[in-house]
């Protein structure tokens, strides 16, 4: 079995809109999965990337991916990674690519000088958790994630002055 990760390309925009369908179906959350896979393509590969994206392969046969993007620490003074999703097929689990993409998304942070890699997880996804910490990674329990969209994002953009 060879384990490979790779930078996604512009070609890749159906096989990453296919995972993000898998992965919302893993979290029960189907339903909210709204993107349209030419804007979604412009926004990855367009002239301003807001987001990079790894594929993970085994034995050539794309079988898991992590989309990313930079954030930065002001209390650090330096960027960080922020992992939005991971996601191998369940037949893949236990190969080793989740830990790959991971340890690639690492090497990244290192490279480009990063402060952390950091994500969210579902509090009831056990195995995800239980993965995470063998890896080394440690909670923030602390903090609470809050968003604003739809309605409410428009109603405080009307805000600004």
């Amino acid at each position: 079995m060879s384990l490979s990760i790779r930078a996604a390309t512009y070609s890749d925009i159906a096989l990453i809109g296919q995972f993000i369908r898998d992965l919302a179906a893993y979290e029960k959350l189907a339903h909210a999965v709204r993107f349209d896979e030419a804007v979604m393509a412009q926004k990855l590969f367009g002239p301003r990337p807001y987001a990079e994206v790894l594929i993970g392969e085994i034995d050539n046969v794309a079988e898991g991916f992590a989309l990313f993007f930079h954030n930065f620490s002001t209390f650090e003074g330096r960027p960080g990674i922020y992992l939005e999703d991971l996601f191998v097929r369940p037949d893949a689990r236990g190969s080793g690519l989740g830990k790959a993409l991971l340890g690639r998304l690492a090497a990244l942070a290192v490279e480009r000088d990063c402060a952390r890699l950091e994500w969210s997880v579902l509090d009831w996804n056990t195995p995800a958790i239980d993965f995470y910490k063998a890896l080394g990674a440690t909670p923030m329990d602390e903090w609470t994630v809050y968003r604003v969209d739809g309605d409410a994002l428009t109603d405080l953009a009307a805000h600004s002055i």
